[in-house]
């Protein structure tokens, strides 16, 4: 279960036929260890420690360049056989010179002549994310102009294809094994690392590619929001906060589930109630053609009706993809409708209350007839609500 040759053979052409719309003579699309999502979508490559990028011709075949450290390992995963390393995109920055003496080097002025030999205009895809001192390497090499172009790329990644749904449905189904994992293992008397512990070994052994991260926060730790797990010791009555993002074929699923180790109090019971209340509620409303700010508008009713909207702090979801959290990422004011093909993630949280914060994190897909649950233990734990 992956992305085919094929596909992404298709993803160049929509991009190439982009480039002639707006007028770019090529485009380059960056990426690291870090912000790698938009240079895996053109080539199936993912740095470990280097950098990359794809420079894609107006017509023609694209070029990528990457590290002599990784040049084996990108031959083996990028779907592009032009290959080159540039020294700009070394995978470690020390002030010691190193030396590659069985590399063989390019630069950017010799691709960028090969894909770009007229000038023109170059459009960048990772404008936030490339280094400064990269840019301006990339910029002295190139005497036509660079301009942003990351909504080309994101415009192409709001709507997924079958095989693309089909890979986050993979990693939902591991996200799942894995986090039933964590509710085994994130008992009273265990620390925070051996219940993430038990979720990552369960998703590794379940078949994820990777795990983007663990976010994990028990006790008074909850209300951290994104902190990470540690040596703390999980107690009775303690609320657990805990999200896992699994990757699998480059997709991520991110599942949370919002509950007490040992047993809860009645306050506690409520404040996961209205957690558990606004989650179905949305559910509920979830369809190709609604608009998403009247989702939005439906998730703050139920926090407002149980009197808990100032502890609202967060959008209710976000789109999911190569990316953790990608468009869309509605607020009240996104006048845009959910489309068939969209995936999406609900982020349905409160944080800051006396008796806890938390949030649920479930997939879901626009089909034809609704949705579908990427993410179906997560899905069947919430429409069951708390138990009395």
């Amino acid at each position: 279960m992956k992305i085919s040759r094929e596909e992404f053979r298709r993803r160049i052409e929509r991009i190439q036929a982009e480039l002639e719309k707006e007028n770019l003579d090529a485009a380059a699309v960056y990426g690291d260890e870090y912000r790698r999502e938009s240079l895996r979508y053109v080539t199936n490559f993912w740095p470990i420690f280097e950098r990359g990028m794809l420079f894609i011709p107006r017509c023609g075949e694209p070029v990528f360049a990457g590290a002599p450290e990784g040049e084996q390992y990108a031959t083996e995963q990028c779907v592009w056989p032009d290959i080159r390393n540039v020294r700009e995109f070394a995978c470690v920055s020390v002030p010691e010179t190193i030396d590659y003496p069985l590399a063989k080097f390019s630069s950017f002025r010799e691709i960028l002549a090969q894909v770009m030999p007229r000038g023109g205009r170059l459009g960048l895809v990772g404008t936030f994310d490339l280094p400064g001192p990269i840019f301006q390497r990339l910029d002295a090499a190139f005497e036509g102009e660079i301009v942003p172009a990351d909504g080309l790329m994101t415009r192409m990644r709001l709507r997924k294809s079958p095989d693309e749904i089909a890979c986050l449905r993979k990693a939902g189904e591991i996200a799942c094994i894995a986090y039933r994992a964590l509710l085994e293992a994130a008992i009273p008397g265990k620390t925070e690392l051996f219940a993430a512990g038990a979720a990552e070994g369960a998703a590794r052994q379940a078949g994820a590619e990777a795990i983007a991260f663990t976010v994990f926060g028990s006790g008074q730790r909850a209300a951290t929001i994104i902190g990470r797990p540690t040596e703390k010791v999980i107690e009775s009555g303690d609320m657990v906060m805990a999200a896992l993002a699994v990757q699998y074929a480059g997709y991520i699923s991110t599942v949370e589930y919002p509950f007490v180790a040992g047993e809860a109090t009645p306050e506690q019971k409520a404040f996961l109630g209205a957690l558990f209340d606004a989650a179905n509620a949305q559910y509920s409303v979830l369809r190709p053609g609604l608009k998403a700010a009247d989702m939005v508008r439906t998730v703050k009713q139920v926090f407002a009706r149980h009197g808990l909207s100032q502890y609202d702090v967060y959008p209710p979801m976000h789109g999911i993809g190569l990316a953790e959290a990608e468009s869309p990422y509605p607020d009240e004011s996104a006048d845009y409708a959910f489309e068939v093909g969209m995936c999406v993630n609900s982020d349905i949280s409160l944080f800051g209350h006396p008796h806890g914060s938390n949030r649920i994190e479930e997939g879901f897909v626009f089909t034809e007839n609704g949705v579908e649950s990427l993410t179906p233990l997560i899905r069947e734990l919430v429409a069951k609500g708390v138990e009395r």
